[in-house]
């Protein structure tokens, strides 16, 4: 299943079945899970564990030295679940100490290529990044994020669960869950509604969203008279989640 051409040190683990395509390097402290195949001329530098069915496209950077400044070679790792795809050309970088010292990716994402995720950046379960999308040092994005091709977003910042954003957006502040947001800078365009009702979410529950999302964006409250209003109207799981990833915000909110 390993190609004749390619590297594996012998400080890697692979389960039996892993495939590594033609001039692919696959470094020590590298664990790699049951079901992947790393395509050709694919780099993969550790520590790094890849979960179960990884899929790597060809020309792709998994697990390689952070490219902070700060960074002095310590041992950070990159960690991800299973069921990633990883299309070409696409970077992802371990994390360093001055944060987690991991960079931590969940389980069903979709990377499309030449995308860039930066040191210590945390994603959930089932994100699409398309293509170049630029994630700096530190991000988090939350489950089920969309982010349109050409987009970067700013270290530190946080993206919420079903969250979206139009492509070639710059975000340089924090998005809310189920928001929808574009331009540069990014601002925010209403409910992702259309998701929402893909991915099963209860009438009565987007109802309830589309009100909360007014309170905050449209009546012209403070973020803290909005917050109060919508706990006090609303007693739902999915308004509180939305309340939530706005109280967690450190950079401010898209407006």
């Amino acid at each position: 299943m390993i190609h004749p051409t390619a590297i594996v040190d012998p400080g890697a683990r692979l389960a039996d079945d892993v495939e590594v395509g033609p001039f692919s390097v696959i470094g020590p402290d590298v664990e790699i899970g049951a079901g992947s195949v790393i395509g050709p001329h694919v780099v993969v530098q550790g520590p790094t564990v890849l979960g179960e069915r990884t899929r790597i496209f060809q020309f792709a950077s998994v697990g390689e030295a952070c490219q902070d400044k700060k960074y002095q070679g310590e041992p950070t790792r990159l960690v991800m679940g299973d069921d990633n795809v990883v299309r070409e050309g696409v970077t992802l970088h371990r994390g360093t100490v001055q944060d987690r010292s991991e960079t931590t990716i969940g389980s069903r994402n979709l990377f499309m290529a030449y995308v860039h995720v930066g040191h210590d950046c945390v994603i959930g379960d089932d994100c699409i990044l398309a293509n170049q999308v630029t994630l700096a040092g530190h991000v988090h994005l939350g489950d089920f994020a969309i982010i349109g091709g050409l987009s970067a977003i700013h270290q530190f910042c946080r993206f919420g669960s079903h969250a979206m954003a139009g492509g070639g957006s710059i975000i340089t502040k924090d998005t809310p869950d189920f928001v929808m947001i574009n331009g540069n800078p990014a601002q925010a365009h209403g409910l992702n509604v259309v998701g929402l009702k893909r991915r099963g979410f209860a009438t009565e529950a987007i109802r309830a969203l589309s009100e909360s999302y007014k309170l905050v964006y449209r009546q012209g409250l403070t973020v803290e008279q909005a917050i109060g209003e919508i706990r006090q109207r609303f007693s739902l799981a999915e308004t509180e989640a939305f309340v939530a990833s706005i109280e967690a915000s450190s950079r401010g909110i898209i407006r």
